[in-house]
């Protein structure tokens, strides 16, 4: 079924019934018609005495971290069985001496899950996953390099078959940042790689897809580096700079490389964490780069929503589509594919000459806003998770957009 018929059977749901059949429109039809759906929502998992922070999916479970920086507890990973439309809490695996559980991330074949712990006692987390109900805490990995400061985010990628993490280890606003590269090939025994100083001041976060990486350097803005992939002879352990470009803005704090379904692999989306009130309000933008010339890459288009900040996102690549977490504007679905950088001079921002994707008709779904503050956002199959800092995760029914 095409989006647009998925569309006009939900508009059908909501009023009751329908005159006549759905019509399924062709691929060159305009798929950008027509106002954003409310998507709809499943159920909550509530969390109520600690600050939720980021979401990783696995087929029927979910696990969400804690931030502590609200309160005094934010050391507990917690485990849901999303197998229904309410999340079911099943077990909590509590960090020692850990103060912020950030980052949470599942290995491509699915056997570890690899946790992020901030401020002091800065670290990674590894767990078996043999049993996705109660995983096993397996390593720590904490060094000179994530001790004092603490690992922000941390990112799973392989490289000539080579599981490793990558650390963005944020500084909190003095000096700069470092990537740590830490090998994972047995994850009982970590080994860091390399520690790299970059960002100015921050390093928030990476992107690792096809032996490259992409860096979110705040307002030093991003690099594209190879690190296998890229014919530069770059490594995991001795990356090699390929080209970056300063998003306007600044505060560049996390990518995603874009991989469309015909191939094409042209944009990476940039998200600005701006400024704001924790748990209330916010403010900043995604940014759409062109890399199709890597050494020279070029933002052509941003999406922006007034009193509401972009945070983390997912992709459906499949059928085109970007899930936002943008904190107080709840979960914003942006369609991008075809041309992103076209539009009339009625969707353009001319001081900067970049489109303008809301103007453009791309914004398709909205959930949650100004019902919470969205930290971050999964993606399995046809439901989408989204935690919510104020009271816990909530299952997302995006079938009407795919």
């Amino acid at each position: 079924m095409s989006r647009s018929a998925g569309l006009l059977i939900a508009a059908c749901m909501a009023i009751g019934a329908c005159d006549t059949d759905p019509v399924v429109m062709g691929p060159d039809d305009d798929p950008f018609d027509g106002d954003p759906i409310a998507i709809p929502v499943l159920g909550r998992g509530l969390v109520q005495e600690r600050v939720t922070a980021e979401v990783a999916v696995d087929g029927t479970w979910a696990y969400t971290t804690t931030w502590g920086q609200l309160q005094a507890v934010g050391n507990a990973l917690k485990v849901w069985d999303v197998s229904g439309p309410i999340p079911q809490l099943v077990d909590s695996a509590i960090v020692d001496g850990a103060i912020t559980l950030g980052d949470v991330q599942i290995s491509d074949d699915g056997a570890l899950l690899v946790v992020a712990t901030e401020i002091d006692n800065g670290s990674i987390v590894v767990f078996d996953r043999s049993d996705p109900a109660h995983p096993v805490m397996l390593s720590r990995h904490m060094t000179d390099a994530t001790r004092s400061r603490g690992v922000h985010t941390v990112k799973l990628g392989r490289v000539d078959g080579r599981l490793y993490g990558f650390l963005a280890v944020n500084t909190g606003g003095t000096g700069r940042g470092q990537l740590v590269v830490v090998d994972l090939s047995d994850p009982a025994n970590p080994d860091e790689v390399l520690v790299l100083p970059l960002g100015g001041p921050n390093l928030h976060d990476v992107f690792v897809r096809d032996g490259y990486l992409f860096t979110a350097e705040w307002d030093d803005g991003i690099s594209i580096w190879d690190i296998g992939g890229g014919g530069r002879g770059g490594s995991p352990t001795d990356p090699v700079r390929i080209g970056g470009v300063e998003t306007l803005g600044g505060n560049a704090h996390n990518i995603w490389w874009y991989h469309a379904p015909g191939g094409e692999q042209r944009y990476v989306f940039v998200g600005e964490e701006a400024g704001g009130a924790i748990g209330a309000q916010s403010s900043g933008d995604i940014h759409v780069v062109d890399i199709s010339d890597m050494a020279n890459p070029r933002e052509v288009a941003f999406y922006t929503i007034p009193a509401a900040g972009a945070h983390n996102f997912t992709m459906d690549e499949e059928n085109g589509i970007l899930y936002a977490a943008y904190y107080n504007g709840g979960v914003r679905a942006i369609d991008v594919r075809g041309d992103l950088g076209s539009c009339s001079d009625s969707e353009r921002e001319a001081a900067t000459d970049r489109c303008e994707l809301r103007l453009m008709g791309r914004e398709v779904g909205v959930a949650l806003e100004g019902d919470s503050y969205v930290w971050g956002v999964a993606r399995s199959g046809d439901f989408l998770y989204a935690s919510d800092m104020n009271s816990g995760l909530y299952k997302l029914d995006i079938s009407p957009l795919r």
